[in-house]
């Protein structure tokens, strides 16, 4: 399909006509010389005399082909252009990253599982769930539920960090989610160590977000924090690295895995989960089961919606060029032409020379 980009230069077309019409056309006059004999010689040659004044007329061709290059011209002034294939892009709409604990706490199997009642047909239900009385790990309700809220942040880009006793990468950020769901599923527990550092982790993803490798350009940034413990000997400590995240415009909701009951080097400090969460705008959580962790996330999907918007548009190939340079080769052709025909009549003889030699 073609389009215009400025057919108001189409206005124009006109202009050679106009100018033709109010302006007098070129005149020139040839060099004379004045001879007082003048009419003897018209006598004795006997030629048509003419005016010293002759006015430069083109040809019907020329005419044409002028015509041909003014309205080439005056297509390439309007910028035409060729209108693709419709393409979508899809804009994303959160950068979410996902701190999960892989200390060795995280190996404790107090979670019970809930899973979906299954339909006859195969398909589960989404409108209640039944417990199986089996108790799996933590780390593995983690994934466990992940799975079913990853796969509802379409349009976000993910990042993932595991931490123990030093915080890793992952995965960058990415908006392919089951690229991302396969780290995820590779994380054992132990494999950063038996600690828990959730300060050196915390500053870990404000580092990424902030990169300016990472070139997020999103506003709505996020941290999904999930552990099961407090923090042991982070180099920064979690309140600290919170104050930071929050000058860099990122909030951190935290979710506290396991029994809140626990003594010892394992329980929760929910003082530091809570400050973090509620210095940076976030909100805390605690979930000892599958079905309350779900309801968290469920929760969290709220409080952060996945933007997720996608627009269509049409390629434009600019084509001007194509008429500028038809009207060029045109417009030498022309030239070239006239200036064979007038160097042709130059040398042809004229009539009267024809005439000379068979009288002589």
């Amino acid at each position: 399909m073609l389009e215009f980009n400025y057919p108001l230069w189409a206005l124009v077309l006109p202009l050679p006509w106009l100018i033709n019409y109010f302006i007098p056309a070129f005149r020139v006059k040839p060099a004379a010389i004045k001879v007082p004999f003048f009419n003897r010689v018209v006598d004795l040659l006997k030629p048509t005399p003419n005016s010293a004044r002759q006015y430069l007329t083109p040809s019907r061709w020329q005419k044409c082909a002028l015509l041909i290059v003014w309205l080439l011209l005056v297509t390439a002034l309007t910028q035409p252009v060729i209108l693709g294939e419709p393409q979508t892009r899809q804009q994303i709409g959160r950068d979410l990253m996902v701190v999960v604990d892989l200390s060795g706490s995280m190996e404790t199997k107090d979670f019970i599982l809930h899973a979906k009642q299954p339909t006859p047909d195969g398909v589960a239900m989404t409108s209640s769930t039944e417990i199986t009385g089996e108790y799996i790990s933590r780390l593995d309700a983690v994934k466990h539920v992940l799975h079913d809220f990853v796969m509802q942040r379409q349009g976000d880009r993910l990042g993932l960090i595991l931490f123990g006793d030093a915080a890793y990468l992952q995965a960058p950020f990415t908006a392919d989610l089951n690229s991302w769901l396969s780290l995820l599923d590779e994380s054992r527990v132990a494999m950063a160590g038996q600690s828990t550092h959730i300060g050196d982790a915390l500053g870990l993803a404000i580092k990424v977000m902030s990169s300016d490798e990472i070139k997020s350009s999103q506003k709505n940034k996020v941290v999904l924090l999930l552990t099961d413990g407090n923090d042991t000997d982070s180099s920064v400590p979690p309140l600290e690295a919170a104050k930071i995240a929050v000058k860099n415009g990122i909030r951190v909701h935290v979710i506290a895995i396991g029994d809140p009951q626990t003594i010892g080097e394992q329980a929760m400090d929910m003082n530091v989960i809570e400050g973090v969460a509620r210095l940076t705008g976030g909100k805390a959580f605690q979930a000892i089961s599958t079905q309350e962790l779900n309801k968290v996330y469920q929760t969290i999907n709220k409080l952060e919606p996945a933007k997720f918007a996608s627009f269509t548009y049409r390629p434009k190939q600019k084509v001007h060029y194509v008429p500028v340079a038809a009207a060029l080769i045109i417009y030498l052709a022309t030239y070239l032409l006239v200036y064979v025909v007038r160097r042709f009549n130059v040398n042809k003889p004229s009539k009267q020379d024809l005439d000379s030699r068979e009288q002589a």
